[in-house]
């Protein structure tokens, strides 16, 4: 590949290294200069542009990306479309995503262009996922470099992902006089959301005082009475934490005909876990932490068991590196966000109002003008909070704080977009970066330029989302023509914070592999106001 600037003259069949700006609309990075791309730089005043052309043997990045992609196993997984020198991995099942280290190593050490991330090996995953991502660096590579990490990928797994199996789980709690039956109650609920993303359900749950002799009564009578079921598993919650290899409940394991393999892990929190089996049935001893929803050891090894794996003394032991999992607020927690049934308030929505809205001229603001005496921005923002009843993040930008008198008293959170000059893109990453939307199920995207949607509107899209169980992309059409809103549901937040310049999720919503439910909402849909002449047409007065 030749890569520099050149005259905007000369430029014709190369590949535009880095985004311009125009007056009439964005050329991006990568675009293929034709004729016309000429005449608009030219048009511009710009001379010189740094482009990328072609040598003999190279492949253009997404071309590259395709090819690498087409490696894969791709069993439990499926991939998505190149874009921008890209090809994201996501998981198509409910499993324990493996990486094979030393084979993504030597494919990355091929050469810098040519790269391959990936989520940690071990790591619990859901079916939408995304778990690895293939990138070519430069805008073009050599083919000979690529048919040698395309060798290195065919060579074995590198990716995969090992569904879940469904298990009959025996849950046993002791108790003590202090201990509140609440708290039982939580214990078995949480687990029982650990368990859904496998399949797996509670058979029994027996609660016994915390003694030896009752504890190993109910294993005995756990293993006799749920034998019939393929996959089986033990697990023991105890009103006291272990505190030795012999005391109560790993004793009760081995005086039920079991062997206690681990007592103790390096991993906090998590460390007063034990791990056991009678004949071919695990047995565990959860630690104190795994009552609450946060990560810890408990759920590394539950993953484990759950794919079929039975992880050795070996195994455990080398848990420590990366162990110290220490509460990040950013981080979200993968078990609050497992629900067996989505409530109103899972769904949560970005108002995008931070636009330059520049076909209006000097007319003034199109976010300000009234609608029936009210400012737009603050019309869709009521109508928003009447229909959903989760979190509203309105993104602002252009003309800031006049937008943002505009929704004064409104229970919603403002976020700030320094950055919306650069298009649609940094917006929608600013609203899904809000810690309000942290725990969220999904988000509704509304454009604040839309006056003719209504609130029995939003609620159409919000049922449709709830009824998927937010497995399912939400758009609003008009007359079958794709419109807005959409939901997104979480399993594309990940894709959508790759986003870059003046693009929305169109490209995400159509690569990532997840169902679409069309909702027809009519020509409200379609109906923005980007022009003077639209806001006067739609019933708004323009205020400046």
């Amino acid at each position: 590949m030749i890569f520099g600037p050149v005259s905007v003259n000369e430029a014709q069949g190369a590949m535009l290294a880095h985004g311009i700006l125009l007056s009439g609309g964005r050329l991006p990075k990568g675009t293929l200069l034709t004729a016309g791309a000429v005449l608009r730089l030219q048009a511009e005043g710009i001379e010189t542009v740094i482009v990328a052309r072609l040598e003999e043997g190279d492949l253009t990045e997404d071309e590259a990306a395709e090819r690498l992609a087409g490696a894969l196993d791709l069993t439990g997984l499926r991939k998505t479309e190149a874009s921008t020198g890209r090809v994201n991995i996501h998981a198509t099942v409910n499993g324990l995503f493996r990486a094979d280290r030393d084979l993504i190593d030597r494919f990355n050490r091929i050469d810098p262009a040519i790269t391959i991330a990936s989520l940690a090996d071990h790591a619990a995953v859901h079916a939408g996922d995304m778990v690895a991502t293939i990138k070519i660096i430069p805008l073009a590579v050599g083919a000979d470099t690529v048919e040698a990490a395309r060798a290195v990928l065919a060579s074995g797994a590198a990716v995969r992902v090992k569904p879940y199996r469904a298990h009959s789980v025996s849950l046993i709690q002791t108790e003590l006089p202090q201990m509140k039956a609440s708290v039982l109650d939580k214990t078995a609920q949480l687990l029982r959301r650990r368990l859904e993303p496998s399949g797996s359900v509670i058979v029994s749950e027996r609660r016994v005082a915390h003694r030896q002799d009752q504890v190993t009564e109910a294993i005995r009578a756990a293993l006799a009475a749920d034998g019939g079921a393929s996959a089986r598993m033990v697990i023991l919650f105890g009103a006291s934490a272990v505190c030795d290899a012999f005391d109560v409940l790993p004793q009760a394991i081995r005086l039920a005909g079991g062997v206690v393999n681990r007592v103790g892990l390096p991993v906090d929190p998590g460390n007063l876990l034990v791990l056991g089996h009678c004949g071919d049935v695990p047995v565990i001893v959860a630690p104190g932490c795994a009552r609450s929803p946060k990560e810890n050891g408990f759920d590394w090894v539950l993953s484990r068991l759950l794919a079929g794996e039975v992880p050795s003394d070996e195994t455990l032991s080398g848990l420590g590196v990366g162990g110290l999992l220490m509460e990040i607020p950013s981080r979200p927690r993968p078990r609050e966000a497992i629900r067996a049934t989505l409530t109103e308030q899972d769904l949560g929505a970005v108002l995008l109002a931070a636009g330059r809205a520049s076909r209006m001229g000097e007319a003034g603001h199109k976010l300000l003008a009234e609608f029936e005496g009210v400012p737009l921005v603050r019309r869709i923002a009521e109508r928003a909070l009447d229909a959903l009843r989760g979190p509203l993040v309105a993104v602002i930008g252009h003309r800031a704080t006049e937008v943002t008198t505009a929704l004064t008293g409104l229970p919603l959170a403002i976020v700030d977009n320094p950055a919306f000059s650069t298009g649609m893109a940094s917006s929608l990453k600013a609203g899904l970066s809000s810690p309000a939307l942290a725990d969220v199920a999904g988000v509704m995207v509304l454009l604040a330029d839309m006056p003719g949607l209504t609130s029995d509107d939003l609620e159409r899209l919000s049922d449709a989302f709830l009824e998927a169980e937010g497995r399912a992309i939400v758009r609003a059409v008009a007359n079958g023509k794709r419109g807005n809103p959409v939901i997104l549901p979480r399993a594309t937040f990940a894709d959508l914070m790759l986003l870059e310049g003046d693009v929305g999720a169109r490209h995400v919503i159509e690569t990532c592999g997840l169902p679409i439910i069309d909702v027809e909402l009519g020509a409200a849909a379609h109906v923005d106001v980007d022009t003077p002449e639209a806001v006067e047409a739609a019933g708004g007065i323009l205020r400046g």
